[in-house]
Order: C-alpha cells, then structure tokens, then sequence
C-alpha cells in the first residue's frame, strides 16, 4: 500500500512583530518623544498650559530610565522564572561607569577628580584607564554589568540555584557590592560617590537643550529595548525561555540544557539595566552606592509586578505608575511612601496577579462570574414563585 505524501509542507506564518494597533502605538510614542516633548519645551512658551516644564522633562527622563530597568527584569522573571532582588547593581555599574567619564571632562585634561584631591591621591586607580575616552566608557556601561553579571550567573546557574535562594544571593551580591563603594579606598568616591558633572562630549549639561536630548535619547532607547525584548521573547529562543519557566525539567528532557539560555538572558538584562544607568545618571547630576541599596532593588522587581510579568507593555505602565505615585506621595506624606509600597505589592500579589496591563480583563472575568453565579438563583427564584 503506498501513501501519497504531500510536497511540501506548509507552515505557519510567523506572526508579525507588532500588529497593526501596535505599530500604531509605538510610532505615537516615538512622536512624542522626539518631536512632541521637545517643542512642547523648548518652543512653546512657559505661559502656555501646553508648556512642559524642565521638571517634568527630568522627572519623564528618570521614569523612562526606570522602564528599562522594569522591561529587564521582566526578561528575566516573567518570562524565565528568575526572581532577582539584586539588579539595583547592574544599574549602578552602568551608572558608575558614565559617572566616571563624566568626572573625568570635569576634572580637565589630565587632571585628577575633585573627590581624588581631597584624598591625596596622585595618580588615577588602575580601573579609571579607559574612563577618559567617551566611546570606551559606552562599551564599558554595558560590558561591565554584562561580565559581572555572566560570572555571578555562570556560576549561580551551574550550581542549580533558583527560586527563593537565587533570590537571596542576588541580594547578597548588592549588598557586598555597596559595602566595597562605601569605601573610600576603592576610588569610587566612597559615600558621597559622583556629582559635580559640568559636560558631556564638551557640551553644557545644564542647558535647556542638553536635558530635552538626554530625555530623547532615553526614549529612543526604552523603545528599542521593547523591540528588542518583543523580538527576542517571539523567537525560538524566547519560546524555550518560556518552557524554562513552566516546566525546566520537561525542557531538559526535550534535549535543551537550560544553563546557556538562563545565563545569556541573565546577561541581557544585566546589560540593558547598565544602560538605564549611563542614561540615568546625567539626568539627576549624581551617583553613589545608595543606588544599589536592596531596597531600591526590591522596588524594581515591584514596578514589574504592579505593572504585569510577561507582557513587556505591564512593566513600563508599572514603573511610570510606581515612580509617579512615589514623586506626589513623597512630597505630600513622605513619611507613609514605604507603608504604600509593601500594600500595593500585597494587593496586587493577592488581588491582581496580572498587573494593571491585564486588570480590565480581570474586571470583565469578575462580571462574568458574577452574572454566572446570579443566572442559578434567579431561575431558582422562578421556580419557588
């Protein structure tokens, strides 16, 4: 008996990475970062309502750089199954980084750091060799977390740790590493750490025009981070990512060894929150260890969960979400800022598990169950009368 086979076989389309209401979205976005934001600040006059004020082109610049760090962690836990409480260290480096370029520009050519002459040094520390050249310091803000993130995942990975232990170390490793900046000795300008910027690439960074650049800059690269990432987790490697996270053993057994694919995702992250950090640190003119405080890290993995895990959009709308209510609530009643925080992880843990990206699709599960359970009793109701 034979069989007649076809052809050729006929598979799927891939799927386009944005559809057409996605596009639409994105290029509104990139708009209004490019084109709407800066007229709305640089041409329309402050007597205008349609004026955005230098403060709020900071305070926008910082969300954004918040964004990115929030999408990393997401690559990470909502699509990996890794929960880090640690990446405050990544964004740091990154930010350590830029900061020392920029001490350096202030500084002058072949002149010590302000903090270094305070402390009688002499001669810059072996790790400053690169900081004077700008295009090294951008290879470096993301090479440097990249590479100390893949030698702490390496050996994390291969050891097998995960879940709450990962989560443990992870805050461990920030908090070492904030310890070794407080210190004075290390050249990382101890407690206080950077400020004083004057200039970058000799250009004033406290011009009107410098800061609507660096807010630009910020959103060109959120929104090439969340193609990237859309890009990423739509490929093959993101759907073995995705069975890592459900079912790692199953994953092992289909012939995938979950090491290379938790570590390079892992270093990934690490990388794009080194560069919300370069971006981040011009915008507010300083850096110290206080960034890679462990509470500072665990605030990031909130702005992913308010916003929604394993959705890319959910944590951008998280970390706008957190960080502009921190901005009113800390100036209103600073005092019950970290009271809100623990009860909004709490409700959104217990209440919204989706975040707020998928809250009105668990409204209208709500109405749906309620109007279910309500149809038994009302024909109940019939039946008695």
């Amino acid at each position: 008996m034979t069989t007649d086979l076809p052809n050729s076989l006929q598979l799927p389309r891939p799927e386009p990475l944005l559809g057409t209401r996605g596009w639409a979205i994105f290029l509104a976005a990139l708009i209004a970062v490019c084109a709407v934001a800066p007229v709305l600040n640089l041409l329309v006059p402050e007597s205008s309502a349609l004026h955005l004020s230098d403060y709020l082109v900071g305070l926008l610049g910082k969300f954004m750089c918040y964004a990115i760090v929030a999408l990393a962690i997401d690559l990470i836990w909502g699509y990996t199954g890794i929960l880090s409480l640690g990446h405050g260290l990544f964004f740091a480096l990154g930010g350590y980084v830029m900061g020392m370029y920029l001490m350096r520009e202030a500084a002058g050519p072949d002149a010590l750091p302000a903090f270094m002459g305070f402390l009688d040094w002499k001669e810059l520390p072996w790790h400053w060799a690169l900081s004077g050249s700008f295009v090294a310091t951008v290879l470096l803000v993301v090479l440097v977390p990249g590479v100390i993130g893949g030698v702490f995942g390496y050996f994390a990975f291969r050891s097998r740790i995960k879940g709450v232990y990962f989560s443990i170390i992870t805050q461990a490793l920030t908090y070492a590493a904030m310890l070794l900046f407080f210190r004075n000795e290390t050249g990382f300008g101890g407690n206080n750490g950077f400020t004083g910027f004057k200039t970058l690439l000799g250009y004033s960074l406290n011009t009107q025009a410098m800061h609507v650049l660096l807010f630009a800059l910020s959103g060109l690269a959120l929104l090439g981070c969340f193609l990237f990432s859309r890009w990423l987790i739509r490929s093959k490697y993101g759907r073995v990512l995705q069975a890592v996270r459900d079912a790692e053993s199953r994953t092992m057994f289909c012939g995938y060894n979950p090491l290379p694919y938790k570590l390079s995702i892992w270093i990934i992250s690490a990388m794009m929150c080194g560069l919300a950090g370069a971006l981040y640190v011009p915008q507010v003119g300083i850096i110290n260890p206080s960034e890679m405080s462990v509470g500072n890290s665990i605030e990031m993995a909130v702005w992913t969960a308010v916003g929604g895990r394993a959705s890319l959009a959910g944590p951008i709308i998280g970390a706008f979400a957190v960080n502009g209510g921190k901005s009113w609530l800390t100036v209103a009643a600073p005092e019950y800022w970290l009271y809100v925080l623990g009860a909004l992880f709490i409700v959104v843990t217990l209440l919204m598990p989706g975040g707020l990206i998928r809250l009105p699709t668990q409204i209208r599960e709500w109405k749906n169950k309620r109007r279910a359970l309500a149809q038994p009793s009302a024909s109940l109701q019939g039946v008695q009368a």
